[in-house]
């Protein structure tokens, strides 16, 4: 045996080495927890490629929510569901609200079973999971902000951008005044017309004028719009389309990187340089009173590294935009499809308003059933239908293994865990045999407040949305314009 076939036998030996120790230190680290492995997703193909082929068609044809909710409804009451994905991670797709709470939230306290076990899981989870490949799927739009950090760096990004949050709580609703009328401008009497695009327009609109100190005006590009910002809006769009199709792909996401992406990325990126640089900010910059542009002089306190602003803006920007948008496009359609609910709410908005021309702050918080049609929008469709997290090292699940469904699962280094909002939001033990259907009247008894993390529309925990007052406030504000406008 010659000196170079020594070496690989060496190293093959030492690979086979450490791979036995990590499957031994795993199945030790299994039964000391009790572990028990969940339902199998069944395959009829080698290596389950079945299945992913069945993934990768039904996202390819927009129906992949469709999908999982039919191998949820399938595999009831059990709640986490194995895949096994091509030349990647298995993934556990979890359904119970009891796992979700552990896989969001911070909070070791259990109320049942045996809280010192289950206690134990949670900071496990709460230890072990992270974000994973969001970093790489996000960076080339987001590069390195709020949602593609962790640790140290994530929470004082947190800490800077909520703060900026909390103070806009505060104020009136005059920021949403001008771009709402610049909507309402360009609805035409008695014909019938797309609102989605232009309620993206309207949020990218309001959260440019927030996060820039001023807005791109997308909503008068027929009309005074600068060509910078056109251009903005259009490559803005496009990279955000790209980042989704790279979030669908998961593991993949690094196969979609086409030039029209890239070029999207750096023309926005150039666009948000050139506006910072046009300020004059650095980290002597003291904030004044306007609240959208000492959101920019906030952040420039606190790095001097223009790249660094300019990624907190984009991320603040791109969850900004899209929440308020999705909800806004199904609530319309929802008014439209169900009469009843329409007409009840018109009413609500004319007892409270009155003669009033535009809503108050303490006017749209007074609108109870307002806050139960937006409620039940959110959770048939939710702005984030689906979220993943990714295994840092080998750790558990608290429940969904075993025949009963009831003992914890192991979920081993860089293996997912995906849970779903829009599944999750029509599973019929917790929202009743009518869980598929509109009926905003199921929030007023007050009985689903305690359903806990069986609803989730902004997300829990320590990574919250920061921005939900803001958005939520802003659905109300446009939904009783369009309707005072419109009355019948």
């Amino acid at each position: 045996m010659d000196f170079v076939t020594t070496i690989y036998c060496l190293i093959l030996l030492y690979g086979g080495h450490l791979l036995y120790c990590l499957l031994i230190k795993d199945r030790l680290f299994e039964q000391q927890h009790g572990c028990e492995p969940p339902p199998e997703l069944p395959t009829r193909w080698p290596f389950g490629l079945d299945r992913i082929k069945e993934r990768w068609t039904s996202n390819a044809e927009g129906q992949l929510l469709a999908f999982l909710c039919s191998v949820a409804e399938h595999y009831e009451p059990g709640n986490s569901l194995s895949q096994y994905l091509l030349l990647g991670p298995r993934a556990f797709h979890v359904l119970r609200p009891e796992n979700v709470d552990a896989i969001l939230s911070t909070n070791s306290k259990v109320q049942k079973g045996n809280p010192n076990l289950l206690s134990s899981h949670k900071t496990i989870i709460v230890l072990r999971l992270w974000l994973g490949a969001r970093r790489e799927i996000f960076a080339p739009l987001l590069g390195n902000g709020i949602f593609t950090q962790e640790g140290p760096a994530w929470k004082h990004s947190r800490y800077l951008i909520g703060r900026q949050f909390s103070q806009i709580k505060t104020r009136s609703l005059e920021h949403f005044r001008e771009h709402v009328d610049n909507l309402i401008a360009r609805l035409p009497l008695n014909v019938v017309i797309d609102l989605q695009p232009l309620f993206s327009d309207l949020t990218l609109d309001i959260t440019t004028a927030l996060v820039f100190g001023k807005s791109v005006y997308s909503l008068k590009a027929d009309v005074n719009q600068d060509s910078d910002n056109k251009l903005f809006a259009k490559r803005f769009n496009i990279a955000q389309q790209g980042l989704a199709k790279r979030f669908r792909m998961a593991t993949f996401h690094w196969l979609y990187n086409p030039p029209r992406f890239r070029r999207a990325c750096a023309d926005v990126h150039r666009f948000v340089e050139q506006y910072i640089g046009s300020l004059k900010i650095d980290s002597s910059t003291e904030p004044n009173n306007n609240e959208a542009y000492s959101f920019i002089k906030q952040i420039a306190q606190e790095t001097v590294r223009k790249t660094d602003i300019r990624d907190q803006l984009l991320n603040v920007l791109l969850a900004g935009r899209d929440t308020t948008a999705c909800c806004l496009s199904w609530m319309i359609r929802f008014l439209v499809l169900h009469e009843h609910v329409m007409c009840r709410l018109r009413d609500e908005i004319s007892s409270i308003m009155g003669r009033s021309g535009y809503p108050t702050r303490d006017q749209v918080r007074r609108m109870a059933y307002l806050d139960c049609v937006i409620k039940e929008t959110l959770r048939l469709y939710p702005p984030v239908p689906l979220n993943n997290r990714e295994a840092k090292e080998t750790t558990i699940l608290p429940t969904g293994g075993g025949e009963t469904a009831s003992s914890p699962i192991l979920v081993r280094k860089r293996e997912l865990v995906v849970f779903s909002q829009y599944v999750n939001s029509r599973k019929k033990n917790i929202y009743g045999p009518d869980a598929d259907i509109v009926r905003p009247e199921r929030w007023e008894t007050g009985e689903l407040d305690l359903i806990g993390w069986a609803y989730f529309p902004f997300n829990g925990g320590p990574r919250q949305c920061l921005g939900k007052d803001f958005a939520l406030t802003q659905v109300k504000y446009t939904a009783v314009r369009l309707l005072q406008t419109f009355p019948t």
